[in-house]
């Protein structure tokens, strides 16, 4: 039976092991604890401790502070997806007399409501354990710093919200989550670093990861997914400061990442395309720059430049007809096929952008129109 430490070749497996030794080493942690995790099973742990003998396993717990605000928007998001509560409700409505029932779900989600980062009275590093403080604890007489919606602010009460929301609610497609929910700071454009609904969105040697970091006293924590590769990593340390652990969780998945890349799925054709989706595959023209409608696997289509940089996404049926666009620069744009009377594919519409078969097909609705003498040499 295959044990999860030899589900990695023995070079990568020495390259986590030792990138977790260094973090130990020079953050002076008194012990840490790592895993990752690829295609959804673990694949590998190890541990780093400053007290001989048996150092601490994957089963020793530690306290993994924020990254509960990860499984709070999860269940938020649950909520939303069973039409109990839409992101852009005020929380006055499913939860009224907090004193910040102005702020959305989706603002509070996204740390954007403006709240302060931490409740009123004694810093919690100085409370107990025991503490359970009243929703009237959690926030103070002018709980907004901020004006709702204009910055990212991070805000410790505004989860608590979320969490008694869940509470009210329950009586007892996740990907939307990981798109930015405001715009970047100075210091977060340099980096491109920016936050999500519970996760933030890290940009690391040229990959987009998605993850949360999380601190107690005595405790640091960092979660890592590399979406794309399906690699993950965790880091547990039993500090309340040195060893910068997301730092040493995006790095364990980028050594996996590079020392295995991710086999690619097997081609396949598609079972069925619809013919009049299949008329669409092929170039298309937008002026005189080439372009390319592909059919997916999945049953979504791919429009993009046949070479070189430009403008490219995926879109998604609508099931009248039209697509949506998922990413790039067309997200949330509209695709269709304009048709002629007789029935025939005249261009594609794309949020106005005319796409002809031709470079300014004169028989399209080419925006300025067509010189009817055609292409010719500048006189």
């Amino acid at each position: 039976m295959t044990t999860p430490q030899e589900k990695l070749l023995p070079g990568t497996r020495r390259a986590l092991l030792h990138r977790i030794a260094a973090a130990q080493a020079e953050g002076r942690a008194p012990s840490l604890v790592a895993a990752v995790v690829r295609g959804g099973e673990p694949v590998w742990h190890g541990s780093r401790t400053s007290v001989d003998g048996h150092g601490p396993d994957e089963n020793v717990q530690y306290r993994i502070g924020s990254i509960t605000k990860t499984f709070t928007a999860v269940l938020v998001l649950r909520l939303r997806d069973e039409g109990l509560l839409d992101l852009g409700d005020p929380l006055e409505k499913h939860l009224p007399g907090t004193g910040a029932g102005e702020a959305t779900i989706a603002q509070l989600l996204a740390h954007t409501a403006g709240l302060a980062a931490e409740t009123p009275g004694p810093w919690w590093e100085r409370t107990p354990g025991s503490l359970r403080p009243e929703l009237s604890d959690v926030l103070s007489e002018q709980p907004f710093l901020h004006p709702a919606g204009r910055l990212h602010h991070y805000s410790n009460p505004g989860y608590t919200l979320l969490g008694a929301l869940i509470e009210e609610l329950r009586g007892v497609p996740w990907e939307e989550m990981r798109t930015p929910a405001a715009p970047l700071e100075a210091d977060q454009l340099a980096s491109g670093d920016s936050y999500g609904l519970g996760l933030q969105v890290l940009h690391r040697s040229g990959r987009i990861l998605v993850g949360h970091s999380g601190s107690l006293p005595g405790f640091l924590a960092a979660l890592a997914i590399g979406v794309e590769d399906d690699v993950a990593a965790v880091v547990l340390s039993n500090c309340t400061s040195g060893p910068r652990v997301l730092t040493v969780a995006t790095d364990l998945v980028r050594i996996v990442v590079e020392a295995e890349p991710r086999i690619p799925e097997s081609w396949r054709p598609a079972a069925e395309v619809d013919q009049s989706v299949l008329e669409l595959a092929g170039p298309w023209y937008w002026g005189t720059q080439a372009c390319a409608l592909r059919l997916r696997a999945d049953g979504m289509v791919e429009l993009g430049p046949l070479a070189g940089g430009g403008r490219g996404s995926r879109f998604r049926a609508n099931g009248d007809g039209t697509w949506t666009g998922l990413d790039g620069y067309y997200l949330g744009e509209p695709l269709r096929a304009v048709r002629r009377p007789d029935g025939s594919l005249s261009h594609l519409d794309l949020g106005s952008f005319v796409f002809t078969r031709q470079p300014y097909d004169e028989g399209a609705p080419v925006p300025g129109g067509v010189d009817p003498e055609g292409w010719r040499g500048i006189q």
